[in-house]
């Protein structure tokens, strides 16, 4: 014997759910990059990693010198050349930390994309190394017919040979990525969306020149080669809307006056001048 499941009333049979009725799940949008409040908390951020990087030295130094065994005083530490090149490298690797925050993790984008990192032919490449090897060149140069009379801050970094080698690994190896990633990267970027490519080209190339003011004090020949070599780096940042060929002209420049001065000192045994970035 078979039963049947009575019939419901038409009016009390349930509705089919629509695709209106689920619930939706939407995603938080991501924030809207390159606002002016994070360019604020950029600076502030690294004008605190140059006064915080170089006390974190020298509570490191202070820590391991009884240990070591070092001579040297932590008072004395704190202007020689290598730990200043380290305090500054130090500075660099948390400024470099802030710049990946904030790009791929607070705004969600492809870090070297984002800052306008394109790959390009090595012949290309090797053109812009040539043109930044010029470059360094035409600013000795220039240097040489218009000579400062006075020594300039950065020639007394290179008071030994050790500590010459550091500041020319720096200047090679380590300045021109992050002084152009700075600069050309992170700046040029924030720049160019809120005022305009002009703009960016122009204020970055002059906080180049200003952040190596202090190294060239009272050397206003050099103050001002720099500025126009950070008006070259910018323009072609601009140019190209790349941040490969500046990196590879500074690297160019760095590499050509660090070698210039390696050989005409006798691989850094007899320094009587510098001239670097």
């Amino acid at each position: 014997m078979s039963t049947t499941p009575p019939e419901l009333p038409r009016n009390e049979i349930p509705a089919a759910s629509s695709l209106s009725d689920v619930p939706s799940f939407q995603t938080a949008a991501p924030p809207e990059p390159w606002r002016l409040r994070d360019l604020g908390f950029f600076i502030a951020y690294a004008i605190f990693t140059l006064v915080f990087a170089p006390l974190l030295m020298l509570l490191i130094y202070a820590i391991v010198q009884p240990m070591a065994h070092w001579k040297m005083t932590a008072t004395a530490a704190a202007t020689n050349p290598i730990f200043l090149v380290s305090a500054q490298a130090l500075s660099y690797v948390m400024i470099l930390l802030f710049i990946y925050v904030l790009v791929a993790v607070h705004y969600g984008l492809p870090f070297w994309s984002a800052l306008k990192w394109r790959k390009m032919g090595w012949r290309r490449g090797l053109r812009l190394f040539a043109a930044g090897i010029l470059m360094a060149f035409g600013v000795l140069g220039a240097s040489a017919l218009v000579p400062d009379k006075k020594p300039f801050p950065l020639e007394q970094m290179f008071n030994s040979p050790a500590a010459a080698y550091t500041v020319a690994a720096f200047a090679i190896l380590i300045a021109p990525f992050m002084e152009e990633l700075i600069f050309r990267g992170i700046l040029f970027t924030f720049f160019e969306r809120h005022a305009g490519l002009r703009f960016a080209v122009i204020s970055t190339a002059l906080l180049f020149a200003a952040l190596h003011v202090p190294e060239y004090w009272g050397a206003w020949t050099h103050a001002l080669l720099i500025l126009v070599v950070g008006f070259v780096f910018s323009l072609t940042r601009g140019w190209t809307d790349s941040l490969v060929p500046s990196i590879i002209l500074h690297v160019a420049y760095n590499t050509c006056l660090m070698t210039l001065l390696f050989f005409g000192t006798h691989h850094f045994r007899s320094i009587e001048a510098a001239v670097v970035r």
